[in-house]
């Protein structure tokens, strides 16, 4: 190799290892280009009725505010208040399942079957309860730096949305002069396949909060209205989040009607069911062709790298390489040379 390439060699090296380095930035960035797109949306919308830009993106923000202080004030109180009520109804939930232990044992005889005395399964989780402790101690840190990061994209967000095409053209301006036509191009790409894919996303999140809130309504468990609204928002994140969507849920359930518990994770099941086998085939394919292989593989790579905010812009993710991959390594490289060889 001559020198030049050789220099060539380290300086990509070195430009590698510093992105690795300032991943987490770069993420937050990718974030903040995410909810910038997204926001975008909405902006341009609203231009079409003839609203100037700034008073576009003024009334967008507005709209996102309204949404989350409406959000909180649906979920937060009266999530407190059933948590408080859990706290307190926890011993006789405990004493009930010793009841039921004795009652087992009485029927069936202790011979034949081995139950644990619940006292004994209380003094075993006393050494979690320690370490939940030490760990609630390390969690505020986190929520302190995690805070930090969350200002940090909302500030770059709105700084994006307000003007972006200053910062386009600067990344555009990273490439060699004659690709960067074709780079802009492919950001416009990128752009429609991040809006497609918060439309599709949107449209899943609403149908899951409308069939939860019906199931739940039916079934006659409190605060259904906020239950539906934290199953939509958190099927934002595949395969994790309706886990954790009916947790809430089934505790609720339980406080009311013990058998109400079975029926809502029956309930739930079977919504996402639905929403895995038809809707997401229907409304993704015609949004964004990601297969479920890809995007179970790109929650588990970026969530391995990046944590929790990795896992949570797996799919944009993934949607955006998509795009890169489709247009530089399959059009303009391999296709080329596919007929270049004819």
């Amino acid at each position: 190799m001559k020198l030049g390439q050789w220099v060539g060699l380290l300086a990509l090296i070195a430009s590698v290892y510093i992105l690795w380095q300032i991943k987490q930035l770069i993420l937050l960035l990718f974030t903040a280009v995410v909810l910038a797109t997204a926001l975008n949306q909405l902006v341009l919308q609203l231009q079409k009725l003839r609203i100037k830009r700034s008073w576009a993106v003024l009334l967008s923000i507005f709209i996102l505010l309204a949404f989350f202080i409406g959000f909180f004030w649906l979920i937060v109180p009266p999530f407190t208040a059933q948590f408080r009520d859990l706290i307190a109804l926890l011993p006789t939930g405990i004493s009930r399942i010793q009841d039921w232990i004795n009652y087992l044992e009485n029927r069936f005889g202790g011979e034949y079957l081995d139950l644990p005395n619940i006292n004994n399964l209380v003094q075993q989780i006393q050494p979690f309860a320690m370490q939940l402790f030490e760990r609630s101690v390390n969690l505020l840190t986190t929520s302190i730096t995690a805070s930090l990061e969350f200002l940090f994209v909302v500030i770059l967000t709105l700084m994006l949305l307000a003007d972006p095409q200053p910062y386009r053209k600067s990344f555009i301006r990273l490439f060699p002069s004659f690709y960067r036509k074709r780079v802009d191009e492919i950001l416009s790409r990128c752009a429609t396949a991040l809006g497609s894919w918060t439309v599709g996303a949107l449209i899943e999140m609403v149908f899951i909060a409308a069939l939860s809130g019906i199931g739940l309504w039916i079934l006659q468990v409190p605060l259904a209205l906020a239950h539906a609204v934290l199953a939509g928002l958190l099927n934002f994140i595949p395969n994790i989040g309706p886990t954790l969507s009916v947790v809430f849920p089934m505790a609720i359930a339980l406080l009311d009607q013990p058998w109400k518990a079975g029926v809502v994770l029956v309930l739930y099941i079977v919504i996402q069911n639905i929403e895995s086998y038809w809707l997401t085939p229907t409304i993704m394919a015609k949004q964004v062709a990601l297969l479920p292989a890809v995007t179970l593989t790109a929650q588990i790579f970026f969530a391995s790298f990046f944590g929790a905010l990795g896992l949570l812009m797996a799919i944009p993710l993934a949607v955006i390489a998509k795009t890169w991959l489709e247009e530089v390594l399959f059009k303009d490289v391999l296709d080329k040379w596919h007929n270049a060889s004819l």
